[in-house]
């Protein structure tokens, strides 16, 4: 058993050593007071992302020691010993990959963690184990770091574009590469060409249906979980109601009930599929009594389960998913607006509403519907905020309306000023 264990602990790090990996914009401060969960959908590239950091910080290979418990089961304490035996030194750097898979993992976990000597890194499955879950569990003792699809300035430094270098040739080859972004969406595998958008996310939507939410919930109605799912990812950037999918399914005699619809929603949301977007409200009751809008993590879940292309609701569900990619957090600091008009998001920080932003997809002054001028204007007043956005395709200027003045950028350009 020796033998196999080091055996397979010097094969994994051949295997990364020789695995090609993308630079991650997300950053990890290692500390051994802390474990760090990386967390976040599936297929968005969690395993990679400790590879990089492996790599980025050219570790040597007796300083770390990487265990994917889906590979090959044994105990930590185990794998740290012939760790010593093979290297003459424990590891200072300790990465766990599927940490479901070891059997009693908690007590596993805290009993090498209280002796703050290894730098600890953790990945969990969302089939058998919450990636938001692994957090939960350690109790205080961890950080998490989120991994989502590959953000647009994440693909533009993999196709090699310098933003320093603006041309009127490299913003056209970025805005074409935005437009596919915009369609194709940005789960690495399909970004790298390793598999066709349709068949990745018809395996994705089976993983999801089966492993996250029917196997881990032991959910028994799948016509209704399905017609849940298919409904949801329909609604992308539009206001979602349990409601009307509740009497949808009712007149095409699918029997379910309304707490049922309400669960799958939560599941949805709990294994990063898709997020329900709250209204903002200075009443925390009125929020949470508020229809939300739903947004799919990634628009390739939208446009090859739809096959629509509207790319007013792409544009704006790209946007949602690039605020969330730079740290804003659905109903906690990024919310939308309506009251008798909508506004797309409202950026809450430092305990005040910073901007207030609407998406349209507008070529020139012609295509902006005043409407959204004036939902704009109206929150405005209303929230005491004259940070006011405007993200389009191709407008840019600044413009004074009804006594406010409003910025217009195009997309692209507000994707790469966007920290």
């Amino acid at each position: 058993m020796e033998e196999k264990i080091q055996r397979y602990v010097i094969d994994r790090k051949k295997d990364i050593a020789q695995i090609k990996v993308e630079d991650r914009d997300a950053q990890i401060k290692p500390t051994k007071e802390f474990i760090i969960s990386i967390i976040g959908p599936r297929r968005a590239g969690k395993t990679y992302f400790l590879y990089n950091f492996i790599k980025k910080n050219k570790l040597k290979e007796s300083s770390y020691l990487f265990v994917n418990f889906e590979e090959f089961q044994e105990t930590l304490e185990r794998f740290l010993n012939e760790h010593l035996e093979l290297y003459g030194c424990l590891p200072k750097y300790i990465f766990l990959d599927e940490i479901q898979g070891l059997k009693d993992w908690e007590k596993e976990l805290y009993r090498i963690y209280e002796r703050k000597r290894f730098f600890i890194f953790i990945t969990g499955s969302s089939s058998r184990l919450l990636s938001k879950e692994i957090a939960t569990q350690l109790r205080g003792r961890g950080l998490a770091v989120k991994i989502f699809p590959f953000s647009f300035k994440e693909i533009l430094r993999i196709e090699g574009l310098n933003k320093r270098a603006l041309g009127s040739d490299a913003i056209a080859n970025i805005k074409r590469i935005l437009r596919e972004c915009i369609y194709k969406g940005c789960f690495p595998a399909v970004v790298l060409n390793e598999v066709e958008a349709p068949q990745f996310i018809s395996e994705l939507l089976d993983l999801v249906i089966f492993k996250d939410i029917i196997e881990r919930y032991g959910v028994e109605n799948r016509v209704a979980l399905e017609f849940f799912i298919k409904n949801a990812i329909a609604s992308n950037s539009s206001v979602f109601s349990v409601n009307k999918v509740y009497n949808s399914a009712k007149s095409l005699q699918i029997k379910v009930s309304k707490n049922t619809l309400y669960g799958f929603q939560k599941f949805l949301e709990d294994v990063n599929v898709i997020f329900f977007l709250k209204k903002y409200s200075k009443s925390v009751r009125k929020t949470e009594q508020s229809l939300p809008k739903a947004y799919v993590v990634d628009n390739a879940l939208y446009t090859y389960t739809t096959y629509k292309r509207d790319s007013g609701i792409l544009m704006e569900s790209f946007v949602f998913q690039e605020l969330m990619k730079k740290g804003y957090e659905p109903n906690k600091t990024l919310f939308y607006f309506s009251n008798g008009y909508e506004v797309d998001f409202v950026l809450l920080g430092e305990g005040r509403i910073k901007q207030l932003i609407q998406v349209t997809y507008a070529a020139s002054k012609e295509d902006i519907n005043e409407r959204e001028l004036k939902a704009l204007i109206k929150a405005s007043k209303l929230l005491k905020c004259n940070n006011l956005l405007c993200i389009t395709w191709d407008l840019e200027s600044k413009e004074e309306f009804k006594g406010k003045q409003i910025e217009f950028i195009p997309l692209w350009k507000w994707l790469l000023t966007l920290t």
